[in-house]
């Protein structure tokens, strides 16, 4: 664990509500619910002031358990594994933050990466505690991720992505496909799959569309231009590889192939560009990758 004082306004915690039980400790209720996490890492944590009382004070190993209180808490990683590439910020003022996201780096904490992560990055280089991610991308997709800098102004920002009024432009590496016509536009209905991290599409009502464009063609492999109308997990990833081209180096689809974490071959999607008109100004906005995917 580092050593460095901890600042809990640098940090984005997570929150529990306590559950109905017997314990006499807020302390026995953590233990008990997070069955993960041993007594002697909460111990640890609640002296370091990593746990803290709904008015964000931290709590004492004595605070008597009570159904219902709020409790704020910081996830850890021990011997958090390094991501060793590194994100560009390509453009920020008081509002709005847009950040290039190599590939591997996760945008918030999850699973096993809380300090490797892109907004953990942004927050400590910006030294501000209010970024929030306006929309996510897969860890293993590199390229573009907007961030809300001000909570004022957040909503006006987020609500670009439901109403659909931002252009998203992916680029993807797969096989060729000479038999479809091109633009066109595959629709499906997505669900979670086996293993849970997995998407599938089922038989149902339409829930997810994006518009393939072919934007440049090699003899094996093409570069297509990907725009996803909808926002499903794994959306273009599964549309590709239903329509029969995988993206190339893709650990998951069309199955489970390979170590998701080989460095030496990146999944070749690209978040490439976003348009949009700015929802406080009214000006046309356009962000472009600095990063580019290489036909093979």
């Amino acid at each position: 664990m580092s050593s460095q004082p901890f600042d809990p306004a640098r940090h984005q915690a997570s929150t529990l509500s306590l559950p109905p039980g017997n314990w006499g400790t807020v302390l026995d209720c953590l233990c008990a619910h997070f069955k993960a996490i041993d007594r002697e890492q909460w111990l640890d944590r609640i002296a370091r002031g990593r746990v803290l009382d709904a008015e964000g004070q931290p709590i004492t190993v004595e605070l008597a358990y009570r159904q219902g209180l709020r409790i704020h808490y910081f996830r850890e990683v021990p011997n958090e594994r390094p991501i060793p590439f590194h994100e560009q910020i390509l453009y920020a003022d008081e509002h709005l933050v847009v950040a290039d996201k190599p590939h591997f780096l996760p945008v918030t904490p999850t699973g096993e990466y809380v300090e490797h992560t892109l907004l953990r990055r942004l927050i400590q280089r910006l030294d501000n505690p209010h970024l929030v991610p306006l929309h996510r991308i897969d860890r293993h997709t590199a390229g573009l991720v907007l961030f809300s800098a001000n909570p004022a102004s957040r909503s006006a920002y987020q609500q670009l992505f439901p109403t659909r009024r931002i252009d998203k432009r992916y680029e993807a590496i797969a096989r060729a496909l000479p038999e479809h016509h091109y633009p066109l536009t595959h629709r499906s209905r997505l669900e979670h799959g086996e293993p849970f991290f997995r998407m599938r599409e089922v038989p149902g009502q339409v829930n997810s569309e994006t518009r393939v464009e072919v934007g440049e063609q090699g003899e094996e492999y093409w570069r297509y231009i990907l725009h996803p109308i909808s926002g499903k997990t794994h959306q273009l990833r599964v549309h590709m590889t239903a329509l029969g081209a995988s993206i190339r180096h893709d650990p998951f689809y069309p199955q489970i192939n390979g170590d998701p974490d080989d460095y030496q071959r990146p999944l070749q999607l690209l978040a490439q560009s976003v348009r949009f008109a700015d929802p406080l100004s009214g000006v046309a906005r356009e962000f472009v990758s600095g990063l580019r995917l290489l036909m093979p």
